[in-house]
């Protein structure tokens, strides 16, 4: 997840908003590399969503079926899932490559990316533009939504038959750890994907309202439709870099482990100057 949140960070922001903005007469401009962002603005972004709904359906298992944890909580598993969701996502993604053409051509070489006027008026490129923002975010909020309600359901009633169990006075007088980690699952599982679907929703809803009031243009760069699709992009771009975040805050062993890299150099220097 923090992989695909980086490569998030890297193609939408850095090439494709700070490229396009200050490296105007770069490489990133002609029109074949800038085609390529736009594949890989998609196809990361997919990766990243769907990699949450696999957090929280993982999380979903790994509290709420306890026979099928066994065979499905693992490595060998996790591997084939991250796979599968890199690959049908970036297959996903590669019509996006050919929605735009060159805006110039100067010495053979063509430059700049605009939207072909077929994608507009073409049945095809529609539903294929609905296909995609159905299956990112829309699927997504639902299955997320409805796996959290599912798994903090069974967290609840499983939390009053133990408690009832342990009794009253050794409630009050004992720390229950197995209460403590269902603690912090509920905080990392509610970070993760509420997070998402917060950051996400005004994305969904203006596009919603894009595709209805059919807003192919904006009049100036103060038009208010502007404004609003612009935070609702630096929203969704937002949900990327808030995983590691959360990580950091709830997981004792990931907080360690990054207390360790950043005092690795430090000890290797140390290792080196010892006589």
């Amino acid at each position: 997840m923090a992989v695909a949140d980086l490569l998030v960070v890297i193609s939408d922001p850095i090439l494709g908003w700070i490229g396009f903005i200050y490296f105007r007469d770069s490489f990133l401009l002609i029109t074949p590399v800038c085609c390529l962002i736009t594949f890989l603005v998609f196809a990361t972004t997919m990766v990243s969503v769907w990699f949450t709904v696999a957090f929280t359906f993982d999380r979903f298992v790994a509290i709420c079926c306890g026979k099928l944890k066994t065979s499905y909580c693992t490595e060998k598993t996790a591997t084939v899932i991250v796979g599968a969701v890199s690959l049908l996502s970036c297959f996903e993604s590669v019509p996006w490559y050919f929605v735009y053409e060159p805006k110039y051509t100067i010495d053979n070489v063509s430059w700049y990316c605009v939207t072909k006027p077929s994608f507009h008026i073409s049945l095809a490129w529609r539903a294929f533009e609905l296909f995609n923002r159905i299956l990112t975010p829309c699927v997504p909020f639902f299955l997320i939504l409805l796996l959290n309600v599912l798994t903090v359901r069974r967290i609840l009633v499983s939390s009053r038959g133990r408690t009832g169990l342990r009794g009253h006075s050794n409630r009050q007088n004992h720390k229950d750890p197995e209460m403590e980690n269902r603690r912090k699952s509920i905080i990392l599982l509610f970070g993760v994907s509420g997070s998402f679907l917060l950051l996400w929703m005004i994305q969904a809803v203006y596009t919603i309202y894009r595709r209805i009031a059919n807003i192919q243009s904006y009049s100036s760069v103060t038009d208010p439709r502007l404004i609003a699709e612009r935070t609702a992009r630096m929203l969704q771009l937002l949900s990327s870099c808030t995983n590691t975040c959360i990580y950091a805050v709830t997981q004792t062993k990931f907080r360690q482990e990054l207390k360790n890299a950043m005092k690795y150099p430090f000890k290797l220097i140390a290792a080196l100057v010892k006589p």
